[in-house]
Parts: structure tokens; C-alpha cells; sequence
């Protein structure tokens, strides 16, 4: 019996798949089909496929093409494969051609040309084409520009900038840039806000009431009563409005976050963050109306971790602050210390200081440590009495998780309401201790 083997994610399984699925049957007697994990897919930069691993299994099995299906999880795992189940055949298309030569070695590598004119590709770009906006001064959106390229069906359209004095030159070079943000609302069907953070309420608002769907950078507003008011807004007009921390949707975040909440520490006591910057600060600039002070640059990543772990219902909180002698609502450094019923939290952030940049959760097993800069790790490790029992874990980091906000911005326009990492009561308050330090220079 001669065995053959395939792989592919068959994501929206078309008449393309089903041609190179029945081809790879008819090279020998028995097919066995590989269909690529979520976690595996990721890990390549696949990021935007349309349907779950169980979607996609069913979709091949209904087929009843294959003799075998199995689960594609790891690099290499090919060569495992075809040891284990003594394959003859190894084929896959021919977009492929030359990539798989080195498993010749182990038994007969043949690419069969592809079916011309159909892919999932073209099936998703179809399913979720929507243009984006971008809304912003600072080069923050630069990053958010390029990740979209990774994202299919996503096309950003122009920028809207009170100035340009703080862009760069790939944002010039858009289809359009333009001073006038009720011309770009007319060209879009989403807006990235990026702008300075007391602009956020006005550039939200706006796009709500043109019927936009919104993704902005933490904090939504500068106030609760900003916050509720948006939030009601694209409640009552059915947009998305959704919160902006790439942190949220990073790989080594959620796993994280995963095991926390599965025990692997016990019941956490203490959630410690810092994030500093020793970047160029000079004052007469800083004062510019489009710069971000540190506590709105910082205190949304800062706080995501303490509100996801020990929750919004503190009993107490503590906080100190210095700003700039000529701007008081300006903090160059910020820290804030939580007290809960049964645990404490605290966060500091800042320009023009340095301090180490990680990541402390301590529980009644052992302790969470993250390394700087941890707001865009691909590691950390989980800690015990005993150093032996201590484990690492690495994950792939595929651009600061930005390229997966994207994905989710677009799922959740597209009905995956479940798709955001960030919670409404998350979400509500950051903007409530942002409003509380913007407002004091000590508050208890």
C-alpha cells in the first residue's frame, strides 16, 4: 500500500483545495492530511484565518477524501510525520516547489500545480475588505501602517494630521494625507486613532457620529464621563469601539495569562510593572500639544496586567506624581499602588528615568518574572521555592502584537464580538485612574 501525505490550513476549503486534495489521493492508496494548528499558523505569520482548527477539520473530513487527518503543530514535525505513519508520498502544491526537497530524503517529494483563480486568500480579502483611517501626529501610527500589510482585506487609506511636523516620511508617502478629518471619514469605513491622548474624545466621537468603527490607543478618553459617552454612543449606533494596548494581543501575554488564571502560582498576592523611557527629553518640545506625557503613554500598559489579574475592585489607592514645572497636567513620572482585599498591585511610569523594566507577579506557589522590556516579550518564566521545578516559556513575537489588534479590530467589525482581550472594565479603569492622576499630585 503506498501511503501519501499533504499539509495545508484549508481554511474556507474551495474547489481549489478539494482539485489538490483528490490529485494527492490518486498518487497512491492511502491519504493522510496534515491540517495546520492555530498556535502553528500564528507562529508563521498566518494570522487571519477565517475559521477555528475544528471548522477546518470537519470542512476536510466532510470531503471524504481522506483516509487520515491529522494535527500539524510544530517546525519539523513533517519529518516526524512521515516516520511515524511510514509514508511513501509527500506532495503539497506548487507554490511550494523546491521548500520541501530536503524530505526526499526520507521518501518521494512531488508538487502538484495548484488550481488557478481561486484562494483563501482572495475568499477572506473578499469577506472583510475595510479601509482604515488613520488618525494621528506622531509616528506611533508608523508601526500600525506597516503591520496592516499582514492582514488581508485590511487597506489604509490616508491620514488625517492636525501637523506634520512629527510624521515621517512613510506616512507622507500614503495615498492621501490631509488636515480636513471630516475627508477622510469619507473614505473610510474604520479609524485608528492615534492622536494625542486629550484629542481622543473629539476624534472618536466624530467617527462614531460619521458611523465608524474606531480602534484607539489607551486611554479612550481623559475622563469616566468621556468614556461612558463613547462607549454609549457606539452601543446605540452598533459600532465597534474598541481599546487599543498591543500588549493585550501579544502571543507570550496570553499564554501567560492563561496559566495565572489556571493556578500555575496559587492565588496571585502582588502585581508589580514598570515601564520608563531614557528617550531625548527637552522640555520646550515636550510642552507641544501632540506630545504624550508618561503616565498616557505608559499607564494603559502598566495597569493591563494588574486589572486582568487582580481585577477593577480595589479598595484603595496611592499615588504620586512630578510634572513639568511650566505644564502641571504634564507627568514625566507617575507611580500608583493598589490595595485590594486580599492583595496589592503597583505600577511606575516615566520620560527622562530609568528603572529595570519588568514584570513581578507573586502568588502563594511561586512568582510570575517577566524581563524588560515586558510589554513586548516573547519570554518569561515561572519561578518556585525549589529552582528545579522553575520553567521558562518562549513564544514567537510577531510585530509587538500589533498585526493581531488588527485582526481583532477586524473580526469584531465582523461580528466576532469575542474577539477583543481588552474588557469593558478594563478598559473604564485605566481611563479612571488616568483621570485621578491627571487631576492630583497625591491622591488617597
Amino acid at each position: 500500500m503506498t501511503k501519501v501525505i499533504t499539509y495545508g490550513t484549508y481554511d474556507f476549503l474551495h474547489a481549489g483545495h478539494i482539485r489538490l486534495l483528490e490529485r494527492a489521493k490518486a498518487l497512491g492508496d492511502y491519504l493522510i492530511v496534515g491540517i495546520t494548528a492555530d498556535g502553528f499558523d500564528m507562529a508563521r505569520g498566518k494570522i487571519n484565518v477565517g475559521q477555528s482548527l475544528m471548522e477546518r477539520i470537519e470542512a476536510v473530513r466532510k470531503t471524504g477524501i481522506a483516509d487520515k487527518i491529522i494535527i500539524e503543530e510544530y517546525e519539523g514535525q513533517k519529518i516526524d510525520d512521515i516516520r511515524k505513519y511510514d509514508v511513501d508520498i509527500f506532495t503539497v502544491g506548487s507554490d511550494w516547489v523546491g521548500k520541501f526537497d530536503y524530505l526526499n530524503e526520507y521518501c518521494k517529494v512531488v508538487y502538484l500545480e495548484r488550481t488557478k483563480g481561486v484562494s483563501s486568500t482572495e475568499i477572506r480579502t473578499q469577506n472583510w475588505e475595510i479601509r482604515i483611517g488613520l488618525v494621528g501626529e506622531t509616528n506611533i501610527v508608523v508601526k500600525f501602517k506597516n503591520e496592516c500589510q499582514f492582514v488581508n482585506g485590511v487597506r489604509v487609506t490616508g491620514i488625517y494630521a492636525e501637523t506634520d511636523e512629527y510624521l515621517d516620511d512613510d506616512l507622507k508617502a500614503l495615498s492621501f494625507e490631509t488636515n480636513s478629518y471630516e475627508e477622510l471619514l469619507e473614505k473610510c469605513d474604520a479609524v485608528y486613532v492615534a492622536s494625542v491622548p486629550t484629542k481622543h474624545y473629539h476624534d472618536v466621537k466624530k467617527a462614531l457620529e460619521y458611523g465608524k468603527n474606531v480602534l484607539c490607543e489607551s486611554p479612550i478618553g481623559m475622563t469616566v464621563k468621556q468614556f461612558d459617552e463613547l462607549y454609549k454612543i457606539a452601543k446605540d449606533r452598533n459600532l465597534i469601539l474598541m481599546d487599543g494596548v498591543k500588549t493585550a494581543y501579544s502571543l507570550a501575554f496570553n499564554r501567560m495569562m492563561l496559566l495565572i488564571k489556571g493556578g500555575i502560582i496559587g492565588d496571585v498576592l502582588s502585581v508589580d510593572t514598570t515601564c520608563t523611557s531614557l528617550m531625548k527629553f527637552e522640555e520646550e518640545k515636550t510642552l507641544s500639544p501632540f506630545k504624550w506625557n508618561a503616565l498616557t503613554w505608559w499607564g494603559p500598559v502598566a495597569m493591563l496586567p494588574i486589572f486582568d489579574i487582580l481585577g477593577t475592585d480595589y479598595k484603595e489607592v496611592l499615588s504620586f506624581k512630578k510634572s513639568l514645572e511650566a505644564n502641571p497636567e504634564f507627568d514625566v513620572f507617575s507611580k500608583c499602588s493598589f490595595v485590594y482585599e486580599n492583595g496589592v498591585a503597583s505600577f511606575k511610569v516615566g520620560w527622562g528615568v530609568k528603572s529595570e523594566g519588568e514584570m513581578v507577579i507573586s502568588g502563594t506557589k511561586g512568582y510570575i518574572y517577566v524581563p524588560a522590556p515586558w510589554w513586548k516579550t516573547d519570554y518569561f518564566e515561572v519561578r518556585y521555592e525549589n529552582p528545579a521545578e522553575n520553567k521558562r516559556y518562549f513564544y514567537q513575537l510577531e510585530g509587538e502584537g500589533i498585526r493581531n489588534e488588527i485582526l481583532a479590530f477586524v473580526q469584531m467589525i465582523n461580528g466576532i464580538v469575542s474577539a477583543s482581550n481588552i474588557s469593558y472594565t478594563t478598559s473604564r479603569a485605566i481611563v479612571s485612574i488616568t483621570e485621578t492622576l491627571s487631576n492630583s499630585h497625591y491622591s488617597k
